[in-house]
Order: C-alpha cells, then structure tokens, then sequence
C-alpha cells in the first residue's frame, strides 16, 4: 500500500471529503495555548463509525496529547481496533504539510497500514499517503520474533 499522491481537495471521495471537514471542526477545540498551533485528526473504523480528537497542550509538555492519538484513544476505549483511514488537518508551514510526530506514528502502526489524508485548513491540496510511507520498518507485534 505504499503510494503517495497530492489531490485536489474536490477531487476526493464524497466519505474523505466529509471526514476532512470533521477534522476541521474539531481542530477549533484545540487547546494549545503555548504553540499557537491547532491541530485536528478523525479516524474513520471498518464498522463506519468515526472518531474525531484535537491536541490538548500542557505547561508539562510531556503530559499534552495529540489530535492523531486523542482520536485513536476515543476509538479505542469505544471498542474499535480496526481503521480505515486517518485524516489530519494542521497548517503548513513553508508549504510543507503536517504529519504525525513519531509518537503518533508509532501509535498508528499499533493498528496496522492505514491510510492517512494530511491538509491545511484551507482544504486546497490533500497528501494522500499510508503510514507505511511515514514510518518504514515500523516496530510492532510483527517484530516481535526478531527480540527473541
């Protein structure tokens, strides 16, 4: 599943184009009171239901959360393990779209090779890519065998 691609944002899927939106919207609960940097993420499950999460900041950065892993952690406390398709929004900066950081690599993988859709809030251009792209040779269950 290793493709990555920039798509007009009307070009997309009625499904994506909708979950983009939510994503926007929840951004606007971002409290980042430090960064100034909102950040907005929805996961869509196999079953159909969505979750949506937004970055909580902290003065103790370690104890702020991201938007990527709210979502998951809403997903996952709701009985879902299975997902579809992640959307991010986050402003770019020099033109450059906004991925998850490392930790919300690391905690996507947990779940599998999903598709991720990354846009500025404008909504003009998307990346379509997987988290196979972000993060190669990612650690999980599967490396398991190779510890022992």
């Amino acid at each position: 599943m290793s493709t990555e691609e920039i798509i007009d944002f009307t070009k997309l899927e009625p499904d994506i184009q909708s979950l983009i939106k939510k994503t926007i919207a929840v951004r606007e609960y971002s409290y980042s009171p430090y960064s100034k940097f909102k950040v907005g993420a929805a996961i869509l499950c196999d079953d159909g239901s969505i979750f949506t999460g937004c970055n909580v900041e902290n003065a103790s950065y370690p104890v702020g959360t991201c938007a990527e892993r709210t979502a998951i952690v809403k997903a996952v406390s709701e009985g879902k393990r299975k997902f579809k398709v992640l959307t991010v929004v986050a402003d770019k900066k020099n033109n450059i779209f906004t991925t998850p950081c490392g930790f919300c690599r690391q905690a996507i993988a947990e779940f599998g090779d999903i598709l991720i859709y990354l846009t500025g809030p404008d909504m003009k251009n998307v990346l379509k890519t997987t988290l196979s792209n972000l993060l190669p040779h990612a650690f999980g269950i599967g490396n398991a065998k190779l510890l022992q």
